[in-house]
């Protein structure tokens, strides 16, 4: 079992012990997602002089619901990010995006 595996099954016992599962559906956790990113927003509001604690708490909200809705889709986090690399690597060439912010159709 690797790193991630083991993380997810302690996230899943962490979930269970509490009866938590009733409240995890797709939706839920995908609304979840997007109040944790704010949060972690929130943290560069006014200036970039952030507290390294509260924008790793927040990333690590944001990585344990991103996990319990991989669980609850039934896909892999690993695999699903390899794949969509591969995807942008096609979008996205070398030699046309290197040291630009543009979007792939804007290339």
């Amino acid at each position: 079992m690797d790193k991630y595996d083991l993380l997810k099954e302690k996230l899943i016992k962490f979930n269970k012990d509490r009866d938590w599962d009733q409240f995890h559906s797709p939706e839920n956790l995908a609304k979840s997602i997007v109040i944790e990113a704010g949060e972690l927003l929130e943290c560069f509001q006014w200036n970039n002089n952030y507290e390294l604690t509260a924008v790793t708490d927040e990333m690590a909200d944001i990585f344990a619901y991103l996990i319990n809705l991989a669980d609850r889709l039934n896909v892999n986090l690993i695999d699903i990010t390899d794949k969509k690399i591969d995807k942008n690597a096609l979008k996205y060439p070398i030699e046309k995006s290197k040291g630009k912010s543009n979007k792939y159709d804007k290339l």
